[in-house]
């Protein structure tokens, strides 16, 4: 492993975190980096992890569940830890600054490694410290991660290190990122010890991030199949019958199995996943109604925002103009 990346290696030095945590990010993100820290030195009985919560302004930070997460400075306070963990949720384009950037990019050589949470990639990227490097963001944000920044090799993996980078999709990532590093540094009993203090285990980095739906045992296999089908043609949605062919399956069977496993027709299913689709870029991004429309199978904004209207009870332009 490279040298810049040697927080991986086996080592009873203290490593010191500065965590940066951006307004929106999720407090269940925060935990999952900071909660296996705690139980590790819990269980080591010394201090082998340390840490700081930071923010940009040195402000309480307002997170997506409505509390304030209390902050020790600014950004300028983070210097001389060894990791910058910058943890980002939504609104990243907003609350990610110019100045703010600028600070970032300015301060990134002063860390051993800085990695990012969730929408953290996005603001690495912006401030031009992923520029050559392998790294993932929240599966939501795959394409258009990639489609903004070709300079970086995106990945679908739920964490992904690279020499002196380190990016992870979200909060349940993040928390198999920590508990590899303590394995790394500690061995594998002591992240065993971890991981069941919160009644979990680790998942490799190199996994994706949403589990597919095949490994889901509530499921008969070809209810699964056609799912996994649905979810990778949203812009291109197959007609049911030929579905059904695709799996083994005649139409009237299976319409009877999905309507025993999931309680309603394939035809309902596959709209319900491209309206979902269609409503997390209304309210996520800037993307406009005809790219929406045409990334979830509609044959036109306003086909979109009838069947949308229909299932949310309001228009995806009155949506994004109420904030979400």
């Amino acid at each position: 492993m490279a040298e810049s990346v040697n927080i991986f290696l086996p080592s009873r030095a203290a490593l010191t975190f500065a965590v940066l945590v951006l307004p929106h990010a999720s407090i269940l993100e925060v935990a999952s980096v900071l909660d296996p820290m705690r139980a590790a030195n819990r269980h080591l009985g010394e201090e082998a992890y340390r840490w700081r919560v930071v923010s940009p302004d040195g402000r309480p930070v307002p997170l997506t569940c409505g509390i304030e997460l209390p902050s020790a400075g600014p950004l300028a306070s983070a210097e001389g830890a060894d990791v910058l963990m910058v943890i980002v949720g939504y609104r990243q384009a907003e609350v990610a600054t110019r100045p703010f950037l600028q600070a970032l990019r300015r301060m990134a050589g002063r860390f051993r490694v800085i990695a990012g949470v969730d929408a953290g990639a996005w603001v690495m990227a912006r401030a031009g410290l992923l520029e050559g490097y392998r790294a993932t963001v929240h599966w939501e944000d795959l394409e258009d991660f990639a489609a903004a920044h070709p300079e970086t090799e995106c990945r679908p993996d739920r964490y992904v290190i690279d020499r002196n980078r380190i990016t992870a999709g979200g909060a349940a990532p993040a928390q198999d990122l920590m508990l590899h590093l303590i394995a790394s540094r500690h061995g594998a009993p002591l992240a065993r010890q971890v991981a069941a203090s919160f009644l979990t285990t680790e998942r490799p980095g190199h996994e994706p991030q949403v589990a597919p739906p095949q490994r889901d045992a509530r499921l008969d296999g070809r209810v699964a199949e056609a799912i996994a089908r649905m979810e990778a043609r949203l812009d291109d949605p197959p007609a049911m019958a030929a579905l059904a062919r695709e799996v083994g399956l005649s139409p009237r069977r299976m319409e009877s199995l999905f309507r025993q496993y999931l309680g309603e027709s394939p035809a309902a299913y596959g709209m319900g996943l491209r309206l979902q689709a269609a409503r997390r870029m209304v309210t996520d991004t800037r993307h406009s109604m005809a790219e929406i429309a045409l990334r979830t199978g509609f044959s036109s904004p306003s086909t979109l925002s009838r069947a949308f209207s229909r299932r949310f009870g309001i228009a995806p332009s009155h949506l994004r103009r109420a904030g979400g």
